[in-house]
This record gives C-alpha cells, sequence and structure tokens, in this order.
C-alpha cells in the first residue's frame, strides 16, 4: 500500500499547475507592470489596485462587488464606520481593504489613491446639507481628487457625472455636474467622464420612491420623459473600463428607452397592485413651496431642486454602450424584482402585468 508522503506526491504530479502567459501581463502607461494569476474569480489575483471614491453610494456598492469577483484589490473610502461593513465579504482575504478619508483632506485622499492604477470617482449627492453643498461634492471634491491623481501620477481616472449635465440647466444639481467635468478634464486631461441615466435598482429611490410618494412623480402632469437604466448594467459598464485602453472624453450611458413617467407610475401601479394614486397634480410653484418647508427637519425628504429636476427631460443623445461591451436592459425585465414587496399578502404571486406603452 502507498504511504499517505507517496498517494500526496502522486496528486501534486498529477494536478495541472497554472502557467502564466503573455496576456497575463499588461503594462500600464506609466510602465507599471500588472500580473494576474489564479483561476479567474473571487480568489484570483487579477493585480490591479483600484480605489472606488463614493462607494458606500448606490452604484458603488455593485461596482465594488463586480471590482473584487475578479480578484482586484479594491480600496474602499469611507466616512462612517458602519457604511462600509457590507463591502467586506465582497471580495477575497485582504482584497477590500478600507480607509478613512474625508473629501476636503488632501492627505487623506492622497492616501486612498496612491497605490491604485485606476480611481473610480461616484461622489455625488442628491440633497444639500449644511456641511455639504452641490458645488462642495461636484465641482471642489471632484477637482481635488482629479488633481492629487494626476499628482501622484495615477495611471486613469474615471469620474461618473449625470446624462443631464448641462451649464445652463435650471437645476443647481446639474449645472454643478457640469462645472466639475470642466474641473476634473482640466486637472486630468486623459480622465474619463461616464454619464448614466437615472438608475434603478434593489436600494433606488426611483422606483421606491414612486411606489411610496407617487405624489412628487406626478409634477409636470407625468409628461417628463426619463431614460431609466439598471444600476448593474451601469456598474459592469464601470468595471469593463478598466480592462479597456484608456477612452479620454465622454461616455454616455442612458437606458435603452425613453420613458414619461406617467408609464412609470402606471406601471409600479400595475406591478404592485395598488390602485392609481388619486393625488392630485401640484402646481410647480406649491410643490416648491412644500420641498422648501420639508428643509426644517434634519432627515431628507425632498428639496427644491428635486421638484425642478421632476420638469426637465432626460437628453436625447445616443448610447456608448457598444465601447464598454454592455448591452442595456430594458426597465420591465427586473422591475418586479425590485416591487414585489409592496404587493399585498394576496396578492405577492399574481401574475406580472405591465400597463400598454404610449407610441
Amino acid at each position: 500500500m502507498l504511504s499517505a508522503s507517496h498517494v500526496l506526491r502522486v496528486q501534486r504530479v498529477a494536478v495541472s499547475h497554472g502557467k502564466r502567459t503573455l496576456h497575463d501581463l499588461v503594462t500600464l502607461p506609466g510602465r507599471k507592470p500588472i500580473i494576474s494569476s489564479g483561476t479567474p474569480g473571487y480568489s484570483a489575483v487579477s493585480g490591479h489596485v483600484v480605489t472606488v471614491f463614493g462607494c458606500t453610494g448606490f452604484l458603488g456598492r455593485y461596482l465594488v462587488s463586480k471590482l473584487a469577483r475578479m480578484g482586484t484589490q479594491v480600496i474602499v473610502p469611507y466616512r462612517e464606520e458602519d457604511e462600509k461593513r457590507h463591502l467586506k465579504p465582497m471580495g477575497d482575504l485582504g482584497q477590500i481593504v478600507s480607509m478613512e478619508w474625508d473629501i476636503r483632506n488632501d492627505e487623506q485622499i492622497a492616501e486612498c489613491l496612491r497605490h491604485s492604477d485606476i480611481v473610480y470617482n461616484l461622489v455625488g449627492r442628491q440633497y444639500e446639507t449644511k456641511n455639504f453643498k452641490y458645488s462642495d461634492v461636484h465641482v471642489s471634491g471632484a477637482e481635488r481628487i482629479a488633481k492629487i491623481a494626476a499628482q501622484a501620477g495615477v495611471p486613469r481616472l474615471v469620474h461618473v457625472s449625470h446624462l443631464n449635465a448641462s451649464t445652463s440647466s435650471p437645476s443647481h444639481f446639474y449645472r454643478t455636474k457640469a462645472e466639475g467635468e470642466e474641473r476634473v478634464r482640466d486637472a486630468f486631461p486623459t480622465a474619463t467622464i461616464v454619464r448614466p441615466g437615472q438608475m434603478y435598482g434593489c436600494e433606488d429611490k426611483f422606483l421606491n420612491n414612486m411606489a411610496s410618494w407617487p405624489i412628487w412623480w406626478k409634477l409636470n402632469h407625468g409628461e417628463t420623459k426619463i431614460r431609466p437604466v439598471h444600476v448593474m448594467d451601469v456598474a459592469q459598464a464601470l468595471t469593463n473600463l478598466m480592462t479597456i485602453p484608456q477612452i479620454p472624453g465622454t461616455i454616455s450611458l442612458p437606458g435603452p428607452r425613453t420613458l414619461t413617467t406617467e408609464y412609470l407610475l402606471d406601471m409600479v401601479s400595475s406591478l404592485t397592485y395598488t390602485p392609481p394614486s388619486s393625488a392630485p397634480v401640484l402646481p410647480k410653484s406649491i410643490a416648491l413651496a412644500l420641498a422648501k418647508v420639508a428643509q426644517a427637519p434634519w432627515w431628507p425628504l425632498i428639496s427644491p431642486d428635486e421638484v425642478e429636476r421632476r420638469y426637465i427631460d432626460d437628453v436625447d443623445v445616443p448610447g456608448d454602450w457598444e465601447t464598454v461591451g454592455v448591452t442595456p436592459d430594458e426597465i420591465e425585465n427586473h422591475a418586479i424584482t425590485y416591487l414585489r414587496r409592496y404587493r399585498s399578502a394576496e396578492n405577492f404571486v399574481r401574475p406580472v402585468v405591465f400597463p400598454a406603452r404610449s407610441s
């Protein structure tokens, strides 16, 4: 009979060890080598080190998950301890590195990105607070990250903006997004600017908000045109940018269809088997006045700028999905996944029914 040592030796000979090949070696523009190893997947080592600012937000968690699943070491800057705990198990041991940071602290930002070969900036605010205005986050903060990344010699920077970013927009949110893009280009000329449309997903403030507060989406009589896009598609597009040669310029990622808020409200009502909201359509002046009153509580409700955005159509620009190798999904393919919880017990397993789209 063979001893245990002989059996182990036979097993070692029988197992074919993976060998590195030419495609496992990637040389970055700064001549830094990236060497991948291991079987592709969660426990692999892609060789890349990535920093994701804004990782604790809606889009950030999905991007971190996709990057870590490829064996990438991800630096996750955080402000509050509890906000980043869910990110830790997304990667293998030692692959998710959390670091405390403040958007106004240059030293902390530099420490977060100095070892990275690509930096994603997903930081944004849907509403203003006494500590952070739109310009503090979208303009000054974005410029600071871009400048420090350039000084540290980071090869690539991906800055996430918004599809409707425009310096002439009536929305302060959209204007600061556009100004932030300009500041980032000045500080980091080869930066990739990504403009996604309104994103939906499990923790979104889109479909969930429509199911909870439809009155705020009936503004403009439901005629506002939106191009919703699945958050997973945007996260996959951002992930693919890591392996695509540098793309300076702007990438637009709108949803595959243009829909009205009226259709989306009807869809939410149909999927949840709840009657359409009987709330009246508020005039814009009254909605703005109520939004100003809603600033009194310390928790976020709805801001006057959000009311303004309810009247702005998404821009009609072609999507650059082919550039990032992603085919976006229709909202009807995923809506029930996020809206079923709003059904009553007796309606929970009833068939999925969609309203007719207006031509």
